[in-house]
């Protein structure tokens, strides 16, 4: 069914037909007649599966025309609120309708700008809107349609008490959707409050990585976790590299000593200035930098094609993170590898990870690498596996 069935305004479907769109992806096809009957929804979707345009379109349809703010659109990042902004404000170029974006990290004049314009649509974090709300520049009394976005990230970050704060002041009457690659306990009770006899739509939630990724585990001795990145690093023909810690110090740390080692590095966490973030992916896209190391939670707005091997420096903590990191490689149906690092602590995770995506990755050990003990080089050896220039290991 092509987009022109969907019901969604004239001037929408220009829009979308300038952005190079004819069939709608999965989820758009089940949402998109949701959003325009004005249900309540909970889309269970991972970012990639289409889920902006299943929100946006509907809503610039309903809109029609520029009035007062009627829709708030929340995302955790800065570097998903100025993307999902983006789209909007190109699907919407047809029409008269505003739209703004509001995040941390930046002056507020340029934004300021905006919202005194008068706008339709504001897409924001939930900490620089509450700022905006306090300093009288965003009022959500008009509220009609409220969108909480990526909102297991916002509850990782801690924005759940935001998130409430916000959603209490915009009217009871109202159209409310949330979409979540996963629905933990929090989420499930924030829906029950929030929205109002949902239909839930799941689309696209992957448990396993992508076919043309192949990954293996490397285990070693939690004091040698640096030395053996370097000299993954070393024996690695890469093209760009992604490296994932869990926290912004030890991404720090991290960056800092492969700089020692002569590697061209970008960082990517939440303690970076918008400037300096967007300075460090424009970077990575076009080759300035090979590495970037980076966090969960910055690592949502991260989309680029030419990144040959995932790095993991810490295992993440829950199994769905472990497919959304290596997913960044691998990306249309291009050949990607991902290298996981775990010491004896990450046993457990490493574990709900392979019942997660349903299968045993290969534990891979390094020749002439000077293996300090540990436990885990006692395991039983797994197969050996063969793929895209990795380093020559094996058990």
């Amino acid at each position: 069914m092509p987009f022109s069935k969907l019901d969604l305004s004239p001037k929408v479907l220009e829009g979308v037909a300038a952005a190079g769109y004819t069939d709608p992806t999965p989820i758009q096809l089940r949402a998109i007649p949701l959003v325009l009957a004005g249900r309540d929804l909970i889309g269970s979707a991972q970012t990639g599966t289409g889920k902006t345009a299943a929100f946006a379109l509907p809503i610039l349809t309903r809109l029609d025309r520029h009035g007062p703010l009627r829709t708030l659109v929340l995302e955790p990042t800065r570097e998903l609120a100025a993307q999902v902004e983006t789209a909007i404000r190109d699907y919407g170029r047809f029409t008269d309708l505003r739209t703004a974006v509001v995040f941390g990290g930046t002056g507020y004049g340029r934004q300021d700008e905006a919202l005194k314009k008068g706008v339709d649509i504001l897409v924001a974090t939930p900490g620089r809107l509450l700022d905006q709300m306090q300093r009288g520049m965003v009022k959500l009394d008009k509220i009609e349609i409220l969108v909480l976005d990526e909102a297991d990230r916002m509850l990782d970050m801690g924005f759940m008490p935001d998130v409430r704060r916000i959603v209490e002041r915009c009217p009871k009457d109202r159209q409310t959707m949330l979409f979540s690659a996963t629905i933990p306990p929090e989420i499930d009770q924030l829906c029950k409050w929030a929205l109002r006899n949902p239909e839930t739509v799941e689309v696209g939630v992957r448990r396993s990585p992508a076919e043309t990724v192949t990954h293996a585990l490397y285990p070693v001795a939690s004091d040698q976790k640096q030395e053996l990145l370097e000299e993954l690093l070393k024996r690695t023909d890469y093209d760009q590299v992604l490296i994932f810690c869990r926290t912004k110090h030890g991404a720090d740390r991290v960056a800092h000593k492969l700089q020692g080692q002569g590697h061209s590095v970008a960082v990517l966490h939440s303690n970076r200035t918008q400037r300096e973030r967007e300075q460090a992916l424009n970077g990575f896209r076009n080759g300035r930098y090979e590495v970037m190391v980076a966090t969960d939670i910055a690592a949502r707005g991260i989309d680029v094609e030419q990144i040959s091997h995932v790095i993991n420096f810490d295992v993440p903590h829950h199994p769905e993170d472990y497919v959304h990191r290596i997913g960044r490689t691998g990306r249309a149906l291009a050949a990607g590898d991902a290298f996981t690092i775990m010491i004896a602590e990450d046993i457990p995770e490493v574990n709900a990870i392979e019942h997660f995506i349903g299968q045993k990755i290969p534990r891979v050990k390094l020749d002439d690498f000077p293996y300090k003990y540990t436990r885990l080089l006692q395991a039983a050896p797994a197969p050996v596996f063969g793929g895209r220039s990795r380093p020559k290991s094996r058990w």
